[in-house]
């Protein structure tokens, strides 16, 4: 007989888990027959004493087998390339996959991907489109197909169908303090993505006061456990491990990065740190799929496809294919939904940005909407930052000084005036100004890829 509770014991008495002590647990939450507080004492055990490899490839496992598995060979013709990208997550880090997949795309390379909705501090992909109206977060398989199949690309969340396990315990670890254990972290990422039948998958692991993982160190033990479970199912993986002390790009909210999105990949506005990373990220797939000999190439590949337009195409093609508006890149002002108070915030003192406490950011602005702080809250879509200032910035101070160009902060947009008043000394108190300008680190610290 299964017992969760059993399971649930040997894990906090640190004893391994075999697969089919695993694979019972994840049936079970898939049928309810384990409850929500079982889920919860899995992952704080999990959390506490962590796994070993073959649990973490039996969890990743049981979670992807938990629904469908794409088959792309019936879909696409021999021979093409079909890969994933991911991130583990940090404040401003959301909008990047929309950013580079239509760039990947436009190379010929064909991107489904299966994201995440916002975690802890930080945003998720999902939430992001669904601020677009009509967008299809869970198509059914055919219309997600029929997307890759004609524009190359579609972002969406794992279905009913997809990975259904991960979304009973994804909620739970959010509201549970357990979102950074990393075999949770793995098996979450790994069992959408290999639903997704992917040949490859370059993922980026964020450190730093923005991301799930503070310590460079810490990073670097997440991105090598990914690599060993790709590595024992035969996934081919590249991934990134970057530095997220600050706000990556220029808006945090999901209106906003969206809106930024569309700035991005029309030129309008490249914010340099968000530009590096969404086009290294794209030359890495761009080699993996075999499409160009070296990242040098690769790398010329996406900027043409950037700046001739094509990028962009692709990104208004995959919106209206999953029943978004056809006009979102040409009237995105019309479809998007806007905070009604938006104001600058600025600093006690001018001065420049030594440092920035992304984590206190993040939970701010979850407290105004842009997140959750239960399962069932709703997000409010128009609430966040932009115009954010970044690490060496000078900000200046506008109260008595009406005719100096006094630089902001951010300008934080609220839905109500008072929400403005609350979230704004937050919002100031999480950025440290001294006199001088600081140096600002390398975005990229280590490259770890499968062999």
């Amino acid at each position: 007989m299964f017992l969760p509770q059993e399971i649930v014991r040997r894990k906090r008495d640190r004893e391994e888990l075999s697969p089919s002590e695993i694979a019972a647990f994840v049936r079970g939450v898939v049928a309810g027959t384990v409850n929500q507080g079982q889920i919860g004492a899995f992952t704080m055990a999990t959390y506490l004493n962590g796994m070993t490899v073959a649990e973490r490839v039996a969890l990743t496992l049981a979670m992807r087998d938990s629904g469908t598995v794409l088959d792309w060979k019936p879909v696409l013709a021999p021979g093409c390339k079909v890969l994933e990208k991911h991130s583990s997550g940090g404040v401003g880090d959301e909008k990047v996959t929309l950013m580079v997949l239509p760039i990947v795309a436009a190379c010929g390379v064909f991107v489904p991907n299966i994201s995440g909705r916002s975690l802890g501090h930080t945003g998720g992909e999902l939430d992001l489109l669904e601020a677009i109206p009509g967008y299809a977060i869970e198509p059914a398989n055919e219309l997600f197909l029929n997307a890759v199949k004609h524009t190359g690309l579609a972002i969406i969340g794992p279905t009913p169908d997809l990975a259904p396990a991960d979304r009973a315990i994804f909620h739970v670890r959010d509201v549970t303090a357990t979102v950074e254990s990393i075999p949770l972290i793995v098996s979450s990422i790994l069992s959408k993505k290999l639903a997704s039948g992917p040949q490859g998958m370059v993922m980026t692991v964020p450190f730093g006061t923005g991301a799930f993982m503070r310590e460079e160190a810490d990073a670097a033990r997440l991105a090598e456990a990914l690599v060993e479970v790709c590595q024992a199912v035969g996934l081919p993986i590249v991934t990134l491990v970057s530095d997220l002390d600050q706000v990556l790009g220029d808006s945090v909210g999901n209106a906003l990065q969206i809106l930024e999105v569309i700035d991005f990949l029309e030129g309008k506005r490249q914010e340099r740190r968000v530009r590096e990373v969404a086009l290294t990220i794209a030359a890495e797939m761009i080699v993996l799929a075999g499409v160009a000999p070296d990242l040098d190439a690769a790398l010329a590949l996406a900027e043409a496809r950037l700046a001739d337009g094509s990028a962009a195409q692709r990104f208004a093609a995959m919106v209206a294919a999953l029943g978004g508006p056809a006009d979102l890149l040409n009237n995105p002002a019309r479809h998007l939904d806007r905070a009604d108070t938006v104001a600058p915030v600025y600093p006690a003192s001018p001065g420049f940005v030594q440092s920035m406490d992304c984590f206190a950011i993040g939970m701010t602005l979850v407290g105004i909407g842009t997140g959750r702080a239960h399962p069932e809250d709703r997000i409010d879509y128009a609430v966040g930052i932009s115009r954010v200032a970044h690490l060496g910035d000078h900000v200046g101070d506008h109260v008595g000084n009406a005719e100096a160009s006094a630089a902001p902060l951010c300008l934080l947009h609220a839905r109500t005036a008072d929400q403005w008043q609350q979230a704004a000394p937050a919002i100031r108190d999480a950025f440290r100004i001294g006199p001088y300008p600081v140096a600002t680190s390398p975005v990229f610290r280590r490259r770890i890829a499968s062999r």
